[in-house]
């Protein structure tokens, strides 16, 4: 982990003018809420070091097309409060090939990005680690609703996600409970099931189906206790799905047929990652994005940023992309105990 009371920033500027004088900034994968406030973040902290920054567009994606463009402080103006990414992201497979690599590596040269910040995902980190491998220096910031990135308790966006998707849910279970109905409502997380554990325990719900447990789902114990809590004069039984179970709507179909309780499918889907970012995330991104400039200015690179115990904190982006993040056993045995 990095230390940023070791020397100043303005103090180490001096030594390594003559190596990083423009700083290239991308968003990558999903997009998320916050990601806006980073970019901003890094911009402005760039500027206020002297150093030249350029945006590129639609990730690496658009760093292969060459897709980039200088960036001003007014660039980055009314931009906070906005969702999204206003540089775009994009998915780019050609990242995966040693061939995308290399003339990555080489755009970034042409362009004189001595130094990359890389917002994003574990897939976006990856491709930040192979561009080091080719001498860009890298900083990653973790920018992904699914809060599934290892070394860092907090993710840009995760926030605003959870709390768009809670009251949501809120509004699925004032009429589920006017028709006594059955409700199951899907929210993102292909392989990570954060989003429907914090919406589990934030919204009461009866029970949370996780990718990381699909393996040990069973639906005839699931139809049992739905009618059990019906017994007991419950008036709606609500189940939080994530998308990497799935199969939301041919599972309520089923829980009807087998429970004769009506049972409606709400999937919500790319709204959850819309949406103005929150206090946290505003804030949170910010400082991550300024982090990202000062690590580089006290010569530290290929470095992701995290969060942890309550402090900012940063790691080599090999060790980074090498741990592995499983879902809290002890907070879903107390989300199952709250469903009681």
């Amino acid at each position: 982990m990095g230390d940023m009371e070791k020397m100043e920033p303005k103090q180490v500027l001096d030594d390594l003018e003559d190596r990083i004088r423009t700083i290239g900034v991308l968003t990558s994968g999903g997009d998320a809420p916050g990601m806006n406030a980073a970019i901003r973040a890094v911009v402005r902290t760039a500027l206020s070091y002297d150093l030249k920054v350029r945006g590129i567009r639609k990730g690496y994606h658009g760093l292969l097309k060459e897709e980039i463009i200088d960036l001003s402080a007014r660039d980055v103006s009314d931009t906070i409060q906005r969702g999204g990414t206003f540089l775009q992201t994009a998915r780019c497979k050609s990242m995966r090939t040693t061939e995308g690599q290399q003339k990555a590596a080489a755009i970034c040269k042409k362009y004189g990005i001595d130094a990359l910040v890389v917002i994003g995902g574990d897939g976006s980190f990856a491709g930040a680690q192979k561009l080091a491998n080719y001498g860009v220096k890298t900083i990653g910031l973790p920018g992904t609703i699914d809060l599934d990135i290892a070394c860092t308790e907090y993710t840009i966006g995760f926030d605003t996600a959870v709390n768009t998707a809670m009251e949501a849910i809120d509004k699925v279970r004032d009429t589920s409970t006017s028709h006594e109905r059955c409700s199951i409502i899907e929210v993102m997380g292909r392989d990570a099931g954060y989003l429907a554990l914090w919406c589990g325990i934030a919204n009461g719900a009866e029970r949370i189906l996780l990718p990381e447990e699909k393996k040990n789902f069973d639906e005839e114990a699931l139809i049992k206790d739905i009618l059990e809590n019906k017994r007991r004069g419950k008036k709606n039984y609500i189940i939080i799905n994530a998308e990497g179970v799935g199969d939301t709507i041919n599972l309520a179909k089923r829980i009807e047929q087998a429970t004769g309780i009506e049972t409606r499918a709400t999937i919500l889907g790319h709204m959850q990652r819309g949406g103005s970012p929150t206090c946290k995330d505003r804030v949170y991104a910010s400082t991550m994005g300024a982090m990202a400039v000062e690590l580089l200015m006290q010569g530290k690179y290929n470095r992701v940023v995290g969060y942890q115990a309550g402090q900012y904190v940063d790691f080599d982006i090999n060790e980074a992309l090498s741990m592995k993040k499983k879902i809290s056993a002890h907070q879903y045995e107390i989300s199952k105990l709250l469903a009681l």
